[in-house]
């Protein structure tokens, strides 16, 4: 399994069957993915963690250039639609699919949920991708919340995709608790850089993380890293 950075909190996940999945588009208005072109980019699936312009900026160009699945609250189904969106599975928190690679639950994220349009954009959420290969939780825009702790009570995390960059969601401090919560040493840092408010100090993060005994990785964008760790 792959992660490919594609700035602020949009990724993709490559399965080694080939399939991939990617998180929350924004690509084309973030200032540092300008060497990241849209067209190249492939998707089998897109999921979306809620409807803020920062994370579902290019979800309606790809999901029809690529006939991608998209996943997604209720509501921000109803806002794809509208879009011309045709190929969306509408879910909410605490719902599970039993996807052909895996499952994929909903579960709890701790934020506010607005569409481009000012529409009600329903329940944020995080993602847990379970394959045969590894599993990953994907926290969404979040604050630390105790329903983290629920999160291995039914699965190991070979993984954990987690907001750092403060203001608008988790900072380094809380997202070491989260870590903590989830019971997973790997951790990726996404929604950090993008903006004056969310800046941080890459090594302090990274000192941070190591001193409570967990792996904090900081992939640049347009990297491709491995998921797992050995």
């Amino acid at each position: 399994m792959t992660f490919t950075y594609y700035g602020h909190s949009c990724f993709a996940i490559t399965l080694p069957s080939g399939e991939r999945l990617l998180f929350d588009p924004f690509i084309t208005p973030n200032p540092l993915a300008v060497g990241i072109a849209l067209d190249d980019i492939t998707a089998d699936y897109i999921l979306l963690s809620h409807g803020h312009a920062d994370h579902v900026a290019d979800a309606v160009p790809l999901a029809k250039r690529t006939g991608a699945l998209v996943i997604c609250a209720w509501e921000v189904y109803q806002w794809l639609e509208k879009q011309g969106a045709t190929n969306v599975r509408p879910m909410n928190t605490g719902g599970t699919w039993r996807a052909p690679f895996g499952t994929v639950q909903c579960v709890v994220a701790q934020h506010s949920s607005g569409l481009p349009d000012g529409t009600y954009g329903g329940n944020p959420m995080g993602f847990v991708v379970a394959t045969s290969t590894g599993t990953c939780y994907y926290a969404g825009d979040t604050a630390l919340t105790l329903d983290m702790q629920l999160i291995p009570r039914r699965y190991r995390l070979d993984a954990a995709i987690l907001p750092i960059g403060d203001n608008f969601t988790m900072g380094v401090e809380d997202a070491i608790v989260a870590a903590e919560y989830v019971a997973c040493s790997n951790i990726i840092g996404v929604h950090f850089d993008t903006f004056d408010l969310i800046r941080i100090d890459h090594e302090a993060a990274i000192a941070s993380f190591a001193a409570r005994g967990f792996t904090l990785r900081l992939p640049t964008v347009g990297a491709t890293i491995p998921l797992l760790m050995d």
